[in-house]
């Protein structure tokens, strides 16, 4: 007998355990699918916060047997209390006590942290108020799925809202996902091993006890069930793990950053190489920026181009098909390279763009100052073509690290034999087409990859004349342009610089296979070589060509001739008939370029900004006609509740002492009627003590209507303590009406207002309260007398 009582006492125990350990566990997996959002764990301790502070919430009010109300209540406090320490440290004080800023953001941050979150460059920063979001999920979701598991029957329902927060952080985060696998077998597993062992702890749920009959063969039956509960996990896990194996994904999911965010187009910005002869010409005594730590031989580059339509060579972002894809900024950037490591350090002039300069195998770059944040948020980087990007604009005072490896230096006598790398470029449109034969015919002779390249480079570097255009210089046209190009093959001689030079020979090696890209950045002059700190001006700027070698990667060539190669009279060719030389108009601007259309477009241009605050307005659309409709939908029990504590307090304090007791006892009937109870019209007490009895098996309240009937109609007056005492045993009998009752009963009898418009109960009522005022008037000492005389006069 105490074995079984004491066993019987440990279960609720066990399974509060259970349950809270169960949803803690589930909830820390789900909210793991932060981890690439933040690219860390630095959500970790909100996350968790809310969690601990969910379970709290639902244990403390399941426990004292508290409603939805109370819950919601305890649950804003909750968050308005520990939020500025979990969520927005910066603003509390001492990172603890929340300030007036913390109450007022934590007050916003419920309808505008998931638009914060949605439209800033992942990965977020946790300083910047992100975290809300993770706390917000872990502490909604907790305390919902907790309440349900603690107050249910049925367990599973406590599932929902996991699988909900699941969904919803894998929607609020980015396409990458954070450890898909390990997340799911470690949900299926907990899931079915905490469902299995709450079914073995409540036997009292079958119909027959087996343990009652034979506890060997109960024992035994646990067992198996458990052991076949940890098979089907293993299967299902090990089948997870082959599949994963086996099938990889064809595209990444999608995300609600996707619809909000654009991808990032660096075809939104002009092609760096657009502005060489503007910088030239403009910056040539500038300081543009400054470069501590470059090694001899090593050089700064600001973009690789791989593309060109016939008037543009730029930057391209193709994706896995093509040698460049641009990535949000990371660290561990360059992992494979080999040479000698270096740490640069840069920082700004009088240079402005978004084309970052830098170092081709870089490993990591560090913003610093007071646009570090800004910077860094609005950073990609392209492995491929070494090219960094900030969308927020470099300009004057920035300065950053770029952590990098440098190369070593690649001789032709190593590269003999060697191969070009299997690099798919972008189809080229436009070239000029003499460019194809005139590159087949310079690499005639050519015996080895190394020697075609170096018999292209020989050609234009020898070949060609130097000259900017500028000011008391030979003439030479800025841009490369297919036009331009031309010109420059097809004159008496060929005039430019390195924009020209270095697109013309890119052109020309991939009209024969050679996979090659132009480079435009700075080095410095070979008597500065070496030199502490590099000071880049637009003398300083260069354009060259790289290739790609197997195994060795991109190697730079230089095709432009020495600066100090410039057309004269004994090597400028004699022309056979000499035409007046007419002046070429100024060229069109180069920067920014605008395509010509192909096919004329009627259509009207769309903005992309508002494409974006519509898709914003949308959300938030959605989100305001949520909360109005989850406020419709919680009025019932707002009003309703309202409306029943209000007719409580009114019995609770009314005037004398009797009515009290009166309205003790309408309380509990009242109470019994939204349980299914049905009092007939003008019963007496102790008539609706035996309905309530028998209807809801409650068998004190008979006791109960008979001391009501007592101290009502009773020679004196209830005292303090009476009415206390009744009132204490009228709430102990309607606890147990709702610990008796199931979840979705209390819910309904909750919202019932079937004791709220009994009229003919109201009817009787006011008859109970004629009678006990006109049994006050009777006990009234003076009335006592007078009634006595009266009677006997009127006796005969």
């Amino acid at each position: 007998m105490t074995a079984t009582a004491s066993t019987s006492v440990a279960h609720p125990v066990r399974r509060w355990v259970l349950d809270l350990t169960a949803v803690a566990v589930l909830l820390v997996v789900a909210s793991a699918g932060f981890w690439p959002t933040f690219a860390g764990p630095s959500f970790a301790p909100a996350a968790v916060g809310g969690i601990l502070l969910g379970l709290a919430v639902a244990a403390l009010c399941a426990w004292r047997g508290w409603g939805i109300l109370i819950i919601t209540g305890l649950t804003v406090a909750v968050y308005f209390v520990f939020g500025g320490a979990l969520a927005l440290p910066h603003t509390a004080i001492a990172g603890v006590v929340p300030s007036i800023d913390t109450l007022v953001a934590l007050a916003i941050g419920v309808v505008t942290s998931w638009k914060q979150l949605l439209t800033t460059v992942a990965p977020v920063s946790a300083a910047d108020g992100h975290l809300l979001v993770p706390f917000i999920v872990a502490l909604v979701s907790s305390v919902t799925a907790a309440s349900l598991a603690l107050r249910l029957r049925r367990v599973g329902w406590a599932l929902v809202p996991i699988v909900g927060a699941l969904i919803l952080v894998i929607a609020l985060g980015v396409p990458q996902p954070a450890f898909p696998l390990v997340q799911g077998i470690v949900l299926a597993a907990a899931s079915v091993f905490w469902l299995s062992l709450r079914s073995w702890w409540v036997p009292q749920h079958s119909a027959v006890d087996v343990a009652e009959a034979d506890p060997a063969r109960a024992a035994h039956m646990r067992v198996r069930r458990l052991i076949g509960a940890v098979a089907v996990v293993a299967v299902a896990a090990g089948g997870g793990v082959a599949a994963s194996a086996a099938t990889a994904p064809v595209q990444p999911r999608h995300v609600f950053r996707d619809a909000i965010i654009p991808p990032f187009n660096v075809r939104d910005y002009p092609s760096p190489l657009q502005s060489f002869r503007k910088t030239v010409r403009d910056q040539k005594q500038k300081t543009l920026f400054t470069v501590s730590g470059l090694p001899e031989g090593a050089r700064i580059r600001l973009a690789a181009m791989d593309d060109w339509d016939g008037i543009v060579y730029n930057v391209t972002d193709g994706g896995p098909e093509t040698s460049s894809a641009f990535t949000p900024l990371r660290s561990d950037m360059a992992p494979e390279a080999e040479g000698v490591p270096v740490s640069l350090r840069i920082e700004v002039v009088d240079y402005s763009g978004v084309w970052v300069p830098g170092i081709a195998a870089a490993d990591d770059v560090l913003f610093d100052g007071a646009r570090a944040e800004d910077l860094r948020r609005s950073a990609y980087h392209n492995t491929g073509t070494g090219t960094t990007v900030v969308t927020a604009g470099l300009k004057k005072g920035d300065a950053y690290t770029v952590e990098a490896v440098v190369p070593a230096e690649v001789t032709d006598e190593q590269l003999k034999g060697v191969d070009f790398g299997n690099i798919k470029l972008p189809e080229l449109t436009n070239v000029p087409e003499d460019l194809g034969n005139i590159a087949a015919d310079e690499t005639t002779d050519a015996e080895s990859p190394i020697e075609k390249v170096r018999a292209l480079e020989s050609y234009f570097a020898e070949g060609g004349f130097f000259s900017h255009g500028l000011e008391g210089e030979v003439l030479s046209r800025a841009g490369h342009t297919a036009e331009r190009i031309g010109t420059l093959l097809g004159g008496d001689q060929m005039i430019g610089d390195d924009e020209q030079y270095a697109v013309v020979m890119a052109l020309a090696a991939n009209e024969i296979g050679i996979p090659a890209r132009v480079v435009m950045g700075y080095y410095p002059k070979k008597e500065k070589a070496g030199d502490p700190v590099f000071t880049a001006t637009g003398e300083d700027v260069h354009a060259w060509v790289e290739v790609n070698f197997e195994g060795f990667g991109w190697l730079p060539f230089s095709p432009t001739p020495p600066e100090d190669k410039v057309p004269n009279d004994q090597n400028t060719k004699p022309k056979v008939d000499p035409k007046p030389q007419v002046l070429q108009p100024p060229p069109p601007p180069q920067e920014p370029v605008d395509l010509p259309p192909t096919v004329p477009d009627d259509r009207e241009p769309q903005d992309d900004s508002l494409n974006i605050l519509g898709i914003i307005g949308i959300i938030l659309a959605i989100g305001g006609i949520s909360l109005l409709v989850l406020l419709i939908l919680s009025s019932p029990f707002i009003v309703i509740g309202a409306w029943k504590a209000a007719r409580r307090r009114a019995r609770r304090s009314a005037d004398s002492a009797s009515d009290r007791i009166s309205g003790g006892w309408d309380e509990l009937t009242d109470r019994a009627i939204d349980y299914g109870a049905r009092l007939a019209p003008g019963a007496t007490r102790i008539e609706e003590a035996a309905t309530v009895s028998a209807a809801l098996e409650v068998p004190t309240v008979t006791a109960l209507a008979d001391r009501a009937d007592g101290q009502v109609f009773g020679p004196h007056e209830p005292s303090e303590q009476d009415v206390e005492a009744f009132w204490a045993e009228v709430d102990a009998v309607v606890g147990g009406l709702g610990e008796n009752a199931g979840f979705w009963k209390r819910m309904k009898a909750r919202l019932s207002i079937r004791s709220l418009t009994g009229n003919g109960r109201m009817a009787a009522r006011m008859q109970d309260l004629k009678d006990a005022a006109a049994a006050r008037v009777r006990r009234e000492p003076g009335n006592i007398d007078k009634n006595t005389a009266r009677h006997e006069s009127e006796t005969p």
